[in-house]
């Protein structure tokens, strides 16, 4: 199930959970108080397994 979280980023509300719920979290969310991303984030650092095997 799919929930509104807060982006990281702009802290305007996004999604998170499986995916398949996202279009009842965002009817929740006023338009303007809704993430649609960030073109310009940086690439995230891999996590310990993906520094470890590259």
């Amino acid at each position: 199930m799919c929930r509104p979280v807060n982006c990281k980023q702009c802290g305007k509300t996004t999604w998170a959970g499986c995916g398949q719920h996202v279009a009842s979290v965002k009817a929740s969310v006023p338009a303007g108080q809704w993430c649609d991303g960030h073109q310009d984030a940086p690439a995230q650092s891999g996590g310990f397994f993906s520094k470890l095997f590259g």
